[in-house]
Formats: structure tokens, sequence, C-alpha cells
């Protein structure tokens, strides 16, 4: 089991940058595939992004390709979210979620989630 503590999250103008860190427990870390969801008021938790052990090995959501940026420091046991040219529809409550099966790009994991951060982008 991993413990997940996700950090970064904010208030940010529309076209503005934000950078989350989801920080790990556990020396296995470097082992777990990576992805982080966010869940709007109302709305259906949704992929965002994944990573597996580089960031070679990484894909995205449709709404954020371009803009979102995954990567990971596995001496840190770090994961991130780089996040540029924020929209209002990227906000919502950010979580970061560990899983040694992930299931196909874009599907919701299972595995060990964290308490999530939230963002706000203002218009």
């Amino acid at each position: 089991q991993v413990q997940l503590v996700e950090s970064g999250g904010g208030l940010v103008q529309a076209g503005g940058s934000l950078r989350l860190s989801c920080a790990a427990s556990g020396r296995t870390f470097p082992n777990y595939p990576m992805a982080w969801f966010r869940q709007a008021p109302g709305k259906e938790r949704e992929f965002v992004a994944a990573i597996k052990w580089s960031i070679s090995n990484t894909c995205y959501a449709d709404s954020v390709k371009g803009r979102f940026t995954i990567s990971r420091d596995n001496n840190k046991n770090t994961v991130y979210l780089q996040m540029n040219s924020l929209k209002p529809e990227d906000t919502g409550v950010y979580f970061c979620v560990a899983d040694l099966n992930p299931p196909a790009c874009g599907r919701l994991w299972k595995g060990d989630w964290g308490q999530g951060t939230q963002v706000t982008v203002s218009s």
C-alpha cells in the first residue's frame, strides 16, 4: 500500500499555471504507475494524466493535451502535474493515485488514492 499526499493547488486566473505535487510513502514507489484525476462539483471523477516509469511512457486526457505535463522524480518519491494555460473548466479537486496494475489509458483506476488538492481557475 502507498500513502499519497497532494499539494500545490490554489486559486489562479485563466491562462495561469500551477504545479501540483504528490508525495508518496514507501520504498517501492518507483514500481508504481501513477496518475492524476480530477473531480468538479456535481461531476464524476475524470482521468487527467498517467505515467508509468518515466516521462517517455505517459498518456493524457484529450482536454489537457498540450497544456499539462505529468512527470515523476523517483529519488523524491514524488509525481508532478505541471498545468499551463489553465481554463475555468479545469477547476476541481485533483487526486493522485498509485496502482501496480492500472487499466488502459483514460479508465478509472482503483489503487491507492490521496485526499486531493483544490484547484480553482477564475475567468
